[in-house]
């Protein structure tokens, strides 16, 4: 009997928070034509749900959430009740598939039945089609979803741009339990460092847990970015040639997630303008997940995240004094402990009863927040392009949620040759969607076009005392 882990049952009690929320996870592939037929397409992909028990399984709650709940085999699971089909309207270009995404998306999924779905989209232009794949956030987080989407192509699996994942590289920080011995000494030593790592480790997350706390009870500057969703959505997606990122990594000496967040924070300061209000530098207060996967765990279907809490400098016109930053604020969240948050939530939730973990969650969403804005959250997609059924996947998107009071959220995907961003919104708060989607991308150019320049001064260079634990690492794409 396997239960669903208390950090996972947050995404089940937050979407129950709010009737207007549907937190699952999207990727969106349009592939080149022409479109299989349906009936071809669920044999191909039968024999593969055989390797991934989970979306052939139903969770089981229990009463009053004495336990928690529990994953079963759904004894009459139908593959035809998961893979739809769907038509793009007239013209079918690409405005009119983000708005059949958005359409798809905002609706929950069924929970009487596997938490995923899977959509076959025709009548795009140029002969090609679409999948949306949409999956339940309890079930997996962003990094977790491009693997499984990655194990139904043609492929199989493929590598992803970090050959490790970025938390496996730095130290963990975690409880180590000493090596067992027969000699006494190195038993004592092995129980000596044990305790200072777990001491360590224990004062790190409880910095960082205090220092996020002291953040989200501190409201952010009030601006329409933040409050009440309703129950409908908009999607834009922009591509940038990772190329371009790279060269601006290399010159100014700083992370794939630096450049991301940094045209992020320049679109967003233009989104305020335009809504005529003034950029402060508590406007955009940030969540931003990170992962804690280590090399093994990359495919496991699950939530293995921590969080960072940045306020993105929108305050500053400058975009390379934001990029600048960034960089910095980035470096500072990383080293104060805010990254062993969610390893400490999660060795929480699984010694604490889950009923007084269900009730805590029952409360804390339905708690209006006003410590955070927006969420901005990267994962490192396939190295190579993906095939389906023999037809190359030209774009690979990504759709993240939005819930508790945000009204835009951002997942950031590298793909091939490209950085994508995929921006989902309310569709009442932010009709400017595609302009936020069109600003990011500018920015990314604007940096590029910046490298290509002389260097710059010493004074705007990246301080010594983080450039040795945040530098982009020669050809080694780093988050």
């Amino acid at each position: 009997m396997e239960y669903l882990p208390g950090f996972d049952a947050a995404f089940l009690k937050a979407e129950d928070s709010d009737p207007h929320v549907s937190l699952a996870v999207g990727a969106l592939a349009v592939v080149e034509g022409p479109m299989p037929e349906h009936g071809s397409f669920v044999d191909r992909l039968r024999p593969r749900l055989t390797e991934v028990p989970r979306l052939q399984q139903v969770l089981r709650v229990q009463p009053l959430d004495l336990s928690a709940p529990v994953w079963v085999d759904d004894p009459s699971f139908d593959l035809t009740h998961h893979v739809r089909r769907a038509a793009v309207p007239h013209p079918g270009d690409t405005a009119a598939l983000f708005r059949l995404a958005a359409d798809l998306m905002e609706r929950r999924i069924d929970r009487d039945h596997p938490l995923w779905e899977c959509w076959l989209i025709e009548g795009l232009s140029d002969g090609q089609w679409a999948i949306l794949m949409k999956l339940h956030h309890c079930i997996a987080d962003g990094i977790a979803t491009m693997h499984l989407l990655s194990h139904f192509s043609d492929e199989g699996g493929v590598e992803t741009f970090v050959s490790e994942i970025r938390a496996a590289k730095e130290p963990s920080h975690g409880f180590h339990a000493p090596t067992l011995t027969l000699n006494p000494l190195s038993l004592v030593r092995g129980m000596w460092n044990a305790s200072v790592s777990v001491s360590g480790a224990v004062a790190r997350a409880i910095g960082g847990a205090a220092e996020i706390a002291a953040k989200l009870a501190r409201p952010a500057d009030p601006s329409g970015l933040a409050g009440p969703v309703t129950n409908m959505r908009r999607y834009a997606a922009v591509r940038v040639p990772l190329d371009e990122v790279a060269h601006v990594c290399r010159n100014f000496d700083v992370t794939i997630n630096d450049v991301a967040l940094t045209a992020i924070t320049n679109s967003y300061r233009a989104a305020l303008l335009r809504r005529g209000e003034r950029p402060r530098s508590r406007s955009l207060p940030t969540l931003v997940p990170v992962s804690v996967r280590s090399n093994a765990s990359q495919s496991a279907l699950d939530n293995r995240v921590s969080l960072m809490l940045p306020y993105l400098p929108v305050e500053d016109s400058d975009l390379l004094r934001q990029l600048q930053a960034v960089h910095a604020r980035l470096a500072k969240a990383k080293t104060s402990g805010q990254r062993q948050v969610g390893s400490a939530l999660v060795l929480a939730t699984k010694l604490v009863p889950f009923a007084a973990t269900a009730w805590t969650l029952r409360v804390l969403t339905r708690l209006p927040q006003r410590g955070v804005v927006t969420v901005a959250t990267n994962v490192p997609g396939p190295r190579r392009r993906l095939h389906v059924a023999g037809r190359e996947v030209r774009q690979l998107l990504p759709i993240p949620p939005i819930a508790l009071g945000l009204r835009t959220g951002i997942a950031i995907l590298s793909y091939a040759d490209e950085l994508v961003f995929g921006i989902t919104a309310d569709y009442d708060a932010a009709p400017d969607v595609d302009e936020l989607a069109s600003g990011i991308a500018q920015a990314v150019a604007r940096l590029a076009a910046l490298s290509e320049a002389p260097p710059r001064t010493a004074s705007w260079a990246v301080p010594k005392n983080v450039r040795s634990n945040t530098s982009r690492a020669s050809g080694d794409n780093r988050w």
